[in-house]
């Protein structure tokens, strides 16, 4: 359906659920892929038939580093010479208590996770695709970026966060050839999903598959109009 020959592809998180689905579309569709994570090993263990293979590259980076994640562009660039795409599923979710209650530890960690490391990340690759005049960035936000939600205000504010980088993005860049677009997921079918709700409708959920097909749709030239979008992809969940 896709066709990513001759592109370069940066997935940020590429290990978690949703990063092995986005990894193993745009892998069908022949692109190079950067594969970036805190853990090198981890991804060689999830990915062993990448791993020293010329056409793909395993990078480990802190993505809350942003000199690390410069570093980490740079070896793509030298090593392929351009950035078609970055693709940032990189987060994490923590909620439950209110804000009073809420330390800041975990304002502070979920902001890092989920909005510093697209600031960070976009920041490396928008020179290179300022230079080719085309680019792709696409994040994960989530519903609660949206509207504010009881139990999960830092949640909340790190994918607000995260809507708004994009539509600013787009806002900045699109005149230069680049799309910066997001999706918001509904409750992804993944095993720690499943473990912290086991009576939930599962059937209902999102497959990480399924995501990763809208992600390569906004990758590829068929979304050539669309810019600051936030597409809600949610299932019936």
């Amino acid at each position: 359906m896709f066709d990513f020959s001759n592109q370069v592809i940066i997935v940020t998180g590429a290990s978690g659920n949703l990063g092995r689905a986005v990894v193993e579309l745009f892998q069908s569709a022949g692109a190079s892929l950067v594969l970036v994570e805190r853990n090198a090993d981890k991804l060689k263990q999830a990915f062993p038939d990448l791993a020293g293979d010329p056409h793909h590259l395993i990078a480990s980076a802190d993505l809350t580093d942003a000199e690390a994640v410069k570093s980490v562009v740079a070896q793509t660039v030298a090593q392929f010479g351009r950035v078609d795409a970055l693709v940032n599923t990189v987060g994490g979710f923590r909620a439950g208590t209110p804000l009073h209650e809420t330390p800041m530890d975990t304002f502070d960690f979920l902001l890092n996770l989920n909005a510093r490391t697209v600031y960070i990340a976009a920041q490396a690759v928008l020179p290179t695709m300022l230079a080719q005049g085309n680019g792709k960035i696409i994040s994960v936000a989530a519903r609660p970026g949206l509207e504010g939600r009881a139990n999960q205000a830092a949640y909340s504010a790190s994918k607000a966060a995260v809507l708004r980088l994009t539509e600013s993005m787009a806002a900045e860049y699109r005149m230069q050839g680049i799309h910066v677009n997001a999706i918001i997921p509904g409750t992804i079918d993944t095993p720690q999903n499943r473990a912290a709700m086991p009576d939930a409708d599962f059937g209902k959920w999102v497959q990480p598959e399924s995501l990763a097909g809208v992600i390569a749709f906004l990758a590829s030239d068929l979304a050539q109009d669309v810019h600051g979008v936030a597409l809600a992809v949610v299932g019936r969940s």
